[in-house]
């Protein structure tokens, strides 16, 4: 089967993926750009960035996907959905190149995008919407890309195989975590984690085999 993979999920030093308040003016609040600057800093990102550990980690963001989950508010700030023309942050050709599945409460039809990205808006459980990726990614893995309440919901859920997480040696005090919730959730990982000369930890969890 498939895996469900998450990389490059940057959190503060207080565990918070994004700040507050989220607009479309900020969509990660009072945090700025400051917890991905890591990855600006790549080649992976740009031509002139490094090719040190950093941009070893970030390139894997790209490797072995069929399809993407995210939350509703990784697709669009507050409010987008009372908004019937808006298509995403990404313009017309995102990123993703795959179908790309949204959580809403409040779904609409797909919309077919430029470079092989088609959004697909569900009302589903992480379960659910799991089940509906993976016959999608024609048994390639499923991304599940965010935002920070989505990946909270699918850790607990338990069905996430691999997660890379970048701790930014920032302090944010404020916004949506991802630990809530989940103590002890390392019991079911193995766990390693790689400092760079950037100042950021790479943090990877690989669930165990069950026993038996």
């Amino acid at each position: 089967m498939s895996l469900a993979r998450i990389h490059n999920l940057s959190i503060s030093l207080d565990g918070f993926a994004t700040g507050e308040p989220q607009s479309a003016e900020a969509p990660f609040g009072h945090a700025g750009e400051r917890l991905h600057e890591w990855m600006f800093a790549t080649r992976y990102w740009g031509a002139g960035g490094s090719e040190g550990v950093d941009n070893a980690f970030a390139e894997r963001h790209g490797h072995g996907f069929g399809a993407e989950i995210m939350g509703a508010n990784k697709f669009g700030p507050p409010g987008w959905q009372d908004d019937p023309d808006w298509r995403g942050w990404w313009g017309p050709n995102p990123p993703f190149h795959t179908p790309t599945f949204v959580l809403t409460h409040r779904p609409r039809p797909p919309m077919e995008m430029e470079g092989g990205t088609t959004f697909h808006f569900l009302d589903a459980t992480p379960a659910d919407a799991l089940e509906t990726a993976r016959e999608a990614a024609g048994g390639q893995d499923v991304r599940i890309g965010g935002g920070a309440t989505m990946v909270r919901d699918f850790l607990a859920a338990g069905l996430v195989d691999h997660m890379h997480l970048v701790q930014v040696p920032i302090v944010l005090g404020r916004g949506v975590r991802v630990w809530d919730g989940l103590e002890g959730l390392e019991d079911g990982y193995d766990v390693e984690a790689v400092s760079a000369p950037s100042g950021v930890t790479h943090l990877t969890f690989t669930r165990r085999p069950a026993a038996g």
